[in-house]
């Protein structure tokens, strides 16, 4: 089994890519499964297979322990850690050749806490990778593009998987697109950009930063992807396929 995990900042888009991705393996002939690790979501755009809201419900630990909605919260997704066997059991029973997992809304709960770094490392597969998604519609400036970059690296070096970096939304982006992904690209251009937007110390800041990120080849190239329309999937696909394939690609 191998294993997919879908991360990024909240209506990044990850629940509709989560579903995308399923579609696109079943599509092809390989038998993928979702499971859904956000205990506080309300509606999703697909069905899980497997859903941690079976084993972990918000609404009575707020009751429980008199929580709000934050404390719910960040309680729920400690305690996802503490039913991995049952998940993995699960999951185990199903034997999918991918498991797509759609991570809660929230990134900084799952990755940030010990409970989401604990799951990566102890969920029994084959392969694992990371797909984060940059929100098309955030990336307004260079300067805002570098901060999802940074993010990116963290979780990255949080999770200890490998990454491909994801632009989502390019239906909503096509004026902005093509320069988005000459940033993600060109280190030199981006850097020329932002000295446009900011300078003085802010400017120093992110030039170094910059420096940094593509020194240690953490500034990828982006795949764009339209979860509306479904283009950029063979490339995503392409580049799963490079890392848990060992290249070997779903026919298309």
């Amino acid at each position: 089994m191998k294993v997919i995990f879908v991360t990024g900042t909240a209506g990044a888009g990850k629940s509709l890519l989560t579903s995308k991705i399923k579609e696109y393996y079943a599509k092809n002939s390989s038998f993928a499964t979702t499971l859904n690790l956000d205990p506080g979501v309300g509606k999703l755009p697909y069905s899980p297979d497997v859903d941690v809201r079976d084993y972990v419900d918000l609404n009575s630990l707020m009751e429980q322990y008199e929580l709000g909605s934050n404390g719910s919260l960040i309680m729920a997704n400690d305690l996802i850690a503490t039913k991995i066997d049952d998940i993995q059991n699960e999951i185990d029973v199903i034997n999918p050749d991918y498991l797509i997992v759609d991570t809660p809304g929230q990134v900084e709960l799952f990755a940030y806490r010990t409970s989401g770094p604990f799951f990566v490392k102890n969920l029994n597969a084959e392969e694992k990778v990371n797909l984060f998604l940059y929100d098309g519609t955030m990336i307004t400036s260079p300067a805002n593009f570098v901060s999802l970059s940074l993010l990116s690296t963290s979780i990255r070096l949080r999770l200890g998987l490998p990454t491909i970096n994801v632009l989502t939304k390019t239906d909503l982006i096509p004026d902005n697109l093509e320069k988005i992904l000459e940033w993600s690209s060109d280190e030199y251009g981006l850097e020329d950009e932002v000295s446009k937007e900011v300078d003085g110390e802010t400017l120093s800041l992110i030039s170094d930063m910059l420096q940094s990120l593509n020194k240690n080849e953490f500034l990828d190239d982006l795949i764009p992807v339209s979860n509306a329309t479904g283009e950029g999937m063979v490339n995503l696909e392409s580049a799963l396929s490079r890392i848990i394939n060992l290249g070997e690609e779903v026919e298309d």
